[in-house]
């Protein structure tokens, strides 16, 4: 590589981790305020605070790396410019295709980055995310709720005890699950003690009954229990206790997830569309680095505005984005929308390209038509 082209290289890569930075930061900080209630109402620590709204950095970051490295190049191209340094390098024959190398070189590498974070960061950031939140809801259930009290837990989610117990045993159990439209369930227990098995946080309560009522049953179902181990996992309002989301599940099980499960086959469309959503991300790098520098890449005077280029850059960008969001939807309705889905950023990448190097490509077709005209 050329020196010049390190040159262009080190500004555009150092666009870029600042830009990254930044709006990661930005957006990470809006959804954490979100979370604020883990140390206000559920009373845990600035550790625990940082380390569950810390786990959706990933995901912002999947997303974001675009939109820094479109950022990066519109900034890089326009720095260079300004400073007639593209001017001089075009006067002393540096080719269209010899200035989109070093830029070649930050989008292969964005675009890894962005595989690797859509492919393996992001899912296990989310099955870290929701075991995080289960052990909060179990640490705010056993540790937080204070004794006689009746503490709403989520819409519909009840829970009390009447007084804490030698070794943090909860005494005088009672809870109301009204989550499910049209049954009731009433559990009370003697006492509770929270245990975890393999990961899995369980209150167990001891000496009780639960009593279930359907809609439409006139008397309620009555079970009497010596021992009873409820899964934490199934309270909170993001920890349901239902299976793996398929933004939690690795890619590899989405490759290969299963028709036969009742949760898969429901959700098919779903599956369908993470899957191929974590393959998609990394071209939505290469479709926005293209199109940044089919705007910016030819050198001009500084007496020629660029600010309708790079409005038509801003522009086709967001364009690429809803469409995006579009085919996604398409592809959880039908799987004809995964054609479109991978065609969208790879057309723009496609175009974005033809027009960059328009000029350098013509030159070749030029010369053939003159051999041709001569003869």
């Amino acid at each position: 590589m050329l020196l010049v082209e390190r040159y262009i290289l080190r500004i555009a890569g150092s666009a870029f981790l600042v830009g990254l930075g930044v709006l990661t930061a930005v957006i990470w900080l809006t959804q954490a305020m979100r979370d604020f209630d883990l140390m206000t109402t559920k009373g845990q620590s600035l550790i625990v605070f940082f380390h569950v709204t810390g786990l959706i950095i990933p995901s912002l970051v999947m997303v974001i790396s675009p939109i820094a490295l479109f950022i990066a190049t519109l900034f890089t191209l326009n720095r260079l410019n300004g400073d007639s340094e593209l001017v001089v390098t075009a006067s002393a024959g540096f080719s269209p295709f010899q200035l989109f190398r070093p830029f070649a070189v930050l989008i292969m590498a964005v675009s890894l980055f962005s595989g690797l974070m859509s492919l393996w960061a992001m899912p296990a950031s989310f099955r870290a995310l929701r075991d995080a939140i289960t052990e909060v809801q179990s640490d705010f259930l056993t540790r937080i709720v204070r004794p006689g009290t009746f503490n709403n837990l989520e819409p519909g989610l009840y829970f009390h005890y009447r007084e804490r117990g030698p070794g943090g045993a909860l005494l005088g159990i009672f809870m109301l699950d009204r989550r499910e439209e049209g049954q009731n369930n009433v559990y009370l227990a003697e006492t509770g003690i929270a245990s975890k098995v393999e990961d899995q946080n369980y209150l167990v309560l001891e000496t009780g009954t639960i009593q279930r009522q359907d809609k439409g049953a006139e008397t309620p179902a009555m079970i009497v229990f010596d021992s009873y181990a409820l899964d934490l996992s199934h309270f909170g309002p993001r920890a349901t206790g239902a299976p793996l989301r398929p933004r939690e599940r690795a890619t590899l099980d989405l490759l290969r997830y299963d028709l036969s499960d009742a949760y898969v086959k429901e959700n098919e469309g779903r599956f369908r569309a993470e899957l191929h959503e974590r393959f998609i991300a990394p071209l939505y790098a290469v479709a926005m680095g293209m199109i940044a520098f089919a705007a910016l890449g030819a050198p001009r005077t500084t007496r020629q505005n660029r600010g309708l280029a790079i409005a038509a850059a801003v522009g086709a960008t967001l364009l690429l984005r809803v469409g995006g969001f579009g085919a996604s939807a398409m592809m959880a309705r039908g799987a004809m929308g995964v054609v479109a889905a991978y065609a969208l950023p790879l057309l723009a990448s496609a175009l974005a390209a033809l027009y960059a190097f328009r000029f350098a490509l013509d030159r070749p077709f030029r010369r053939v038509r003159a051999v041709f005209a001569a003869a």
